[in-house]
């Protein structure tokens, strides 16, 4: 027997696989092994066909050798295959991709794909997130809270943050540089000034929400155990609030591994800040000013009808600095723990009896208020609807003593140098700071004091990323990042907020959400329905605009410096890369071992979907076995999730091999705990019947737009975060467009064309671009349309206006010079003729006159030049001389006038007076008019002794006698 069994043993080593007994049901389990079924889902499911139970069992070691033998075989297997396959063409190949997908299992329903996936659709993940610890009466869990703020507004966070704390420098005990952090969740560092939209790690931008509880209201709906706004309102109107104050305590990092991780990964935890409220005592008091604090506003929020989901027991005062939070090794989390702890006290230094936590500034409640910024105070409270929507404060009952006030300011107000002085003194730490950190235990429940990260151990499914968790980064990679390609699919309702764009129009994912709460009784995040949550929700979810979307291709961090690729080097290189339209086919709804939930699309690699990925891995994975990405700009990242030698064929699915990143999902929410598994199961049955309904309506998939934004389907979106698209980029190599805050609009048209020969290839004839080429516009026309149609109207309007203007002095002075029965139209002809004689005699005039003419023939007062001022400038003329020769022709005209006896009287005198062009007011052409009647011999004699003295007649113009003489 003994020998027998060594012989069992040898040939198990010699062996790559394990020996099963004999199957009793042999078609299922050829149908198993053809189906490659490896996941824990399916291993469960199929423990019966395959007989674990009966197989050989074998010692641990002997077990760890041959899954080692097999490992390497694997490797050795999948090095010849790559070095024998051939690469495949960067070209995009007409031939082998369809203009829909996922026909194959058309006939299958949603449970039916999930069991060929891999998945249990029939459970609610882990049993442990489903249970209710706040007690029956309370059906619905919550966020909502009263507490304490420690929001900081830095240079370096969100601009839109509150400075609600003077008192603590939360961003001296965050790592933003990541030089001890490798990677957190999605939201990254909750303290310290927030995130900027465009901040290189891809960060949500939120703001910041730091912050310590004092009371759990929980739900606000009272139908499900919850409290109304109103209520709390109420309750903290009626109740004594002291200035309290906080004394940091010490900062704790935990690492463990995650649940469904291995001990070859770096283990993920939670940062957190321990603080405590001071306590303070009045004299003869048995109990201090926070005891009661805390017992009168238990018995306010009864008395106001607090329903059984408030937390009415304290709860241990913390801040919550970050979650899942990954470091690059046991040394660098030690050495984190280290620089922050010595913050912290140097702070116990600054307040070593506590400090109200305030600040001087203003702030209005909530973010979006319309009402004025007022003054913030010390010792606030505050009623947190969610961790980052503060909707009120409240102030404290007396104001601040004169040591409260002194140390509340000490940091505000102080010298550089007298806050110097405390970082100075303080060069170690007062308390046991080390033991307070979580030790890492692999799984087999053994303590592992030190532990680094391996990059080398990265593999291509570690795409299919747990946000809840921080990333496994790969090889030259310093810095973590969410910036990803991706489907945009949210869209815009009444009931989210408006700040959400519709970038479809097929789905209406509402229909799988439990808004209601019949089914989810709250969330293991700060995170709700990521379809966009509704306002006033009553679990407390931060009220996010809609940000569905299914990742595609993770870039990794945004920032060169750190082994990322810049926005611009991405969308260069994503621009040339010709994919078709995306179509896309929901499958099923799945929660996984966390209970996050995902809508399962089908992971088809012979689509334009499956090419594009395959596509982005040849031109922007990563170089990893043997395999380098190629692309003809040179422009590469060493942070991308995927590696150049991954193919959508890798990816998941029945069809594919389970082993690569290619695995379209929509992310539903984040560790949604269910009322119990009755109720996670029903949730799932719900959500696939529906699914049901779009897999018939879509047979053959569906390329999602709408009739503004990507007005023909199918377009790639480049996101910075799951929430802000920045880039969309059209299928066919069509235009591409800014998306980020309506930048710019999205076009309608395809902008290069998509055969070979350009426009000189008639199928190329209907775009745009050919069009234009062809039929060119003339520049007056562009010149004209660009006007558009308000400056159109403008140039017009005006037109007409001068058109008019003309016109009216034309016939206001043909009415009073044309001669007696003459036509308008003989005598526009005869004051054409007239004109241009008298411009030619203009003219010539002007070359003979001298550069003395330019000056103004009036002065200021408006009386004619003196003969005095003429002589002294000209003394070489003789004035009588110039007269004497003048008097004949002055006499003539005076004669022709015959002022006593002409019966045009009147219109003579307006010739006569017009025909005067030395200045002459149109108030002195009046007077003489108005003279006429009355002293037409005073008139004669005014105007003889006026030619006479003063001036004398040069051709047909009258100039003063000074002139005539320099004439």
């Amino acid at each position: 027997m003994r020998h027998g069994h060594r012989a069992a043993l040898l040939a198990l080593l010699v062996s790559p696989q394990l020996l099963f007994t004999a199957a009793r049901i042999p078609d299922r389990e050829r149908v198993v092994k053809a189906r490659g079924e490896v996941s824990h889902a399916a291993s469960h499911i199929n423990r019966r066909v395959r007989h674990d139970g009966d197989a050989v069992v074998l010692e641990p070691k002997v077990a760890a050798a041959i899954k080692q033998q097999q490992q390497d075989n694997e490797k050795k297997e999948r090095f010849l295959r790559a070095m024998m396959e051939k690469e495949p063409s960067l070209q995009r190949d007409l031939a082998n991709s369809y203009t829909s997908c996922c026909s194959k299992y058309s006939s299958y329903d949603s449970n039916s794909l999930c069991s060929l996936y891999g998945y249990d659709c029939g459970s609610g993940g882990s049993s442990d997130n489903n249970k209710n610890n706040q007690g029956s009466s309370c059906t619905t869990s919550g966020l909502s809270f009263i507490g304490v703020s420690f929001s900081v507004n830095t240079a370096k966070g969100n601009a839109y943050t509150y400075q609600l704390c003077d008192q603590f420098p939360m961003e001296n005990i965050i790592d933003r540089d990541y030089d001890y952090v490798m990677s957190m969740d999605e939201d990254g560092w909750l303290v310290g000034g927030g995130y900027k939209p465009f901040d290189y790690s891809g960060k949500m931008p939120y703001i910041d929400s730091s912050h310590t509880e004092l009371l759990r209201v929980g739900n606000m709906n009272p139908a499900n155990g919850g409290t109304t706004i109103a209520q709390v309102y109420t309750a903290m109107s009626t109740v004594y609030l002291p200035p309290l104050s906080i004394y940091p305590e010490y900062l704790k990092a935990k690492a463990k591994n995650n649940k469904n991780g291995s001990s070859n990964y770096v283990p993920s935890g939670d940062v957190t800040l321990i603080v405590s409220v001071v306590e303070t005592y009045n004299e003869g008091g048995a109990y201090s000013d926070y005891e009661i604090f805390l017992n009168n506003l238990f018995s306010a929020m009864y008395a106001v009808g607090g329903g059984p989901c408030m937390d009415d027991h304290d709860t241990d005062p913390h801040v919550s600095m970050s979650r899942g939070v990954k470091f690059k090794s046991s040394y660098h989390m030690y050495q984190y723990m280290y620089k922050s702890n010595l913050e912290v006290a140097v702070w116990q230094a600054m307040y070593p009896k506590g400090v109200p936590i305030g600040s001087s500034g203003k702030a209005a409640f909530p973010q979006n208020s319309r009402a004025s910024p007022s003054y913030v105070g010390y010792g606030n409270l505050y009623f947190f609807y969610d961790r980052a929507n503060i909707t009120k404060a409240f102030f404290p009952g007396r104001e601040l003593t004169s040591t409260e006030k002194y140390y509340a300011t000490l940091l505000a107000s102080s010298s550089s140098s007298s806050i110097s002085s405390f970082y100075e003194q303080t060069t170690y730490i007062p308390f046991e700071w080390n033991k307070q950190s979580g030790s890492n235990k692999n799984n087999n429940k053994q303590s592992s004091s030190s532990w680094e990260h391996n990059p080398y151990n990265w593999k291509a499914d570690l795409a299919l990323h747990d946000m809840t968790y921080g990333w496994d980064l790969p090889p030259n990679c310093d810095m973590e990042g969410e910036t990803f390609l991706g489907i945009p699919l949210s869209s815009k309702s009444s009931s989210k907020l408006q700040s959400t764009k519709t970038f479809q129009q097929q789905f209406n994912f509402d229909n799988i959400a439990d808004y209601n709460y019949t089914y989810v009784k709250n969330f293991g995040t700060n995170h709700g329905w990521l379809m966009g949550d509704h306002i006033d929700n009553e679990v407390g979810s931060i009220v996010d605009k809609d940000t569905s979307h299914i990742p595609l291709f993770y870039l990794g961090t945004t920032n060169p410096d750190k082994g990322g690729m810049s926005l611009s080097n991405i969308i260069k290189v994503v621009k040339q890369i010709e994919f078709g339209t995306l179509y896309i086919k929901p499958a099923f709804v799945y929660a996984d071992d966390n209970n996050n939930l995902f809508l399962q699309y089908e992971a088809d690699a012979t689509s334009a979907l499956g090419y594009l990925y395959s596509a982005l891995c040849q031109q922007l994975g990563i170089s990893w076995n043997y395999n380098s990405p190629s692309n003809k700009y040179g422009l590469y990242t060493n942070c991308a999730m995927h590696s150049a030698g991954d193919r959508a064929t890798y990816g998941c699915g029945p069809d594919n091999t389970n082993s690569g990143g290619f695995c379209p999902r929509q992310a539903l929410a984040y560790k949604a705990k269910f009322q119990s598994a009755n109720y996670a199961a029903a949730y799932l049955t719900e959500a696939n019947n529906y699914v049901n309904y779009w897999r018939s309506k879509y047979p053959t998939g569906v390329a999602v737009g709408t009739s503004s934004f990507c007005k023909n389907g199918g377009c790639l979106g480049l996101f910075l975060n799951r929430m802000d698209v920045y880039q969309v980029f059209s299928p066919d190599l069509g235009t591409s467009w800014v998306e980020y805050n309506g930048a710019t609009p999205s076009p309608t048209h395809t902008a290069s064309p998509s055969y070979d020969g350009g426009c000189n290839n008639p199928l190329n004839s209907h775009l745009d671009k050919c069009f234009r080429m062809k039929n060119k516009r003339a520049s007056k026309a562009h010149g004209w349309k660009n006007l558009g149609p308000i400056g159109q109207a403008c140039v017009v309007l005006v037109t007409v206006m001068a058109s008019t203007l003309a016109v009216s002095i034309f016939l206001a002075r043909a009415r009073r010079r044309k001669r007696k029965g003459e036509s308008y139209f003989g005598f526009f002809l005869r004051d054409l003729s007239r004109s241009g004689k008298k411009s030619k005699k203009l003219k010539k005039r002007r070359k003979e006159r001298d550069n003395e003419l330019a000056e103004d023939m009036l002065e200021d007062d408006g009386q004619v030049v003196t003969d005095q001022a003429a002589a002294e400038a000209n003394p070489g003329l003789d004035r009588n001389l110039v007269l004497e020769a003048a008097k004949p022709v002055v006499k003539v005209k005076v004669a022709d006038v015959n002022l006593t006896a002409d019966a045009n009287l009147t219109k003579k005198v307006v010739d006569r007076v017009a025909d005067l062009e030395v200045h002459r007011a149109l108030a002195e052409a009046a007077a003489v008019l108005e003279a006429i009647g009355k002293e037409i011999a005073l008139l004669e004699a005014a105007v003889n002794q006026e030619l006479e003295d003063n001036l004398c007649k040069c051709v047909d113009f009258y100039v003063p006698v000074s002139i005539c003489d320099n004439w």
